[in-house]
This record gives structure tokens, C-alpha cells and sequence, in this order.
């Protein structure tokens, strides 16, 4: 039986030292964009109840809906960012996308918006983009273009 008891400092005698160094080194290279992650997904959130907080879910349901779906979305997309990152990189480009799509779909979804509709879909729009671009940008970086 071994003596597993003893506190060791040194592993170097260890049989899977040089796998267990290359799975940490894989572990933690893959947490670059770890700082996006609940930013993500507070902006997914607060955009799937904005309708209700902007108070403009009774006089346009089109617009509601698309928000709530858009907004869940994108917080699927910072819930996944959390899990499974490197699963993930390639969908930044996506949630680049859907920042622009919702800064322009005020006026594609819900026909005449008013003041409060456009400024939240814009300012939200604008940070979702803006997120998108930056994962993409570290992953562009880190040379990580694959999935």
C-alpha cells in the first residue's frame, strides 16, 4: 500500500507529471475571456426583461418577443462562454452579430418605435457588439481561429 499521508512538496517523481502540466497549461489557456462572461450575460438578462422595464411591451408585443428571445439567446451564449469556452470561441463572432441586428431591429421589428425602444435596443446593441468584438479580437490574438 502506498503512504499517501505524507504532505510531499514535490511531484517531479510523479508518473503523469509532464500530462498533468500540459492539462492544467490547456485548462487555464482556455479561461481568456473568462472577464466577458457575466457581462454577457447580465446584458442577455436585462435585455429579455427590458420590454417590461422600458414599458414597452403592451404597445409592441413584435418587439417584446424579439427581445425576450434575443436576450435569452445572448445569455445562453455568457452562460456557455462559462462552461464551455473553447466550445464557444467561435461564437463571438455571433454575438457581434446579433449587437448589430439589435440596434437596427427597433425599425425592422416594430415598425415606429418610439424614443425608449430605440435607446434601449441601441445602448444594448452597442455593448453586446462591443463584447463580441472583444472576445473575437483575444481569440484573433491567441491565434485560436478553430473550434
Amino acid at each position: 500500500m502506498a503512504d499517501v499521508s505524507r504532505a510531499r512538496g514535490d511531484i517531479t517523481g510523479h508518473p503523469d507529471v509532464t500530462e498533468m502540466r500540459e492539462r492544467y497549461a490547456r485548462m487555464m489557456d482556455a479561461r481568456d475571456v473568462v472577464f466577458l462572461d457575466g457581462p454577457v450575460l447580465l446584458a442577455g438578462l436585462y435585455f429579455a426583461i427590458s420590454p417590461w422595464v422600458v414599458h414597452f411591451a403592451s404597445t409592441s408585443p413584435n418587439l417584446m418577443v424579439h427581445n425576450l428571445i434575443l436576450g435569452l439567446a445572448i445569455a445562453l451564449l455568457g452562460i456557455g462562454l462559462t462552461t464551455a469556452p473553447r466550445r464557444m470561441y467561435s461564437l463571438c463572432w455571433t454575438m457581434a452579430a446579433i449587437g448589430v441586428w439589435m440596434i437596427i431591429s427597433p425599425w425592422v421589428v416594430a415598425g415606429g418605435p418610439d424614443a425608449g425602444m430605440i435607446w434601449n435596443n441601441v445602448v444594448v446593441g452597442a455593448i453586446t457588439c462591443l463584447f463580441g468584438l472583444v472576445a473575437a479580437g483575444m481569440v484573433m490574438r491567441k491565434g485560436r481561429g478553430e473550434t
